[in-house]
């Protein structure tokens, strides 16, 4: 770390504690050189998320949009904010976790789908419909029939 008064390249830690946030590391550094102290922060570099739309289109990771889709499919369910949550952390762990620099919207989906499909049936049925664009009532029952096949293999 070079010292930002006299640019000596090797100084000595003096304190180091977390952020507010629990984001960083504070320290506070001696240059060797010229005794002054400085104060330096660490964080994790994180690697921007970008989806590619299955029009082709990119853009960047939006924790909302996936956050305030999947409330929307758990409207009038009893299913709580913390559960929603929880789910979104999940998702955005395993997305985070992959290393992938673009991830498309049919990963994600699919991530959205297998989640709800554990934590509740009608939401599960809710965001498919609007997921995979169901055009008629027989694309509607046969995303029925495939979860009433799944649960029945389980049981």
């Amino acid at each position: 770390m070079n010292c930002p008064f006299c640019t000596f390249q090797d100084s000595k830690v003096v304190d180091s504690r977390p952020t507010e946030e629990g984001q960083a590391i504070r320290r506070r550094r001696e240059c060797i050189s010229c005794s002054k102290r400085f104060t330096t922060y660490e964080k994790v570099e994180e690697i921007p998320l970008i989806i590619v739309k299955k029009s082709g289109n990119r853009e960047a990771f939006n924790r909302n949009k996936l956050l305030n889709g999947i409330i929307r499919a758990c409207e009038k369910r009893p299913i709580s904010l913390s559960q929603i949550e929880h789910t979104v952390d999940e998702i955005e762990k395993f997305l985070h976790n992959s290393m992938e620099k673009e991830i498309t919207t049919e990963l994600i989906g699919q991530l959205v789908m297998d989640k709800l499909k554990d934590l509740d049936e009608v939401a599960y049925v809710r965001f498919a419909s609007v997921y995979r664009e169901f055009k008629d009532i027989n694309t509607f029952m046969d995303e029925l029939r495939k979860l009433l096949k799944d649960k029945s293999e389980i049981n």
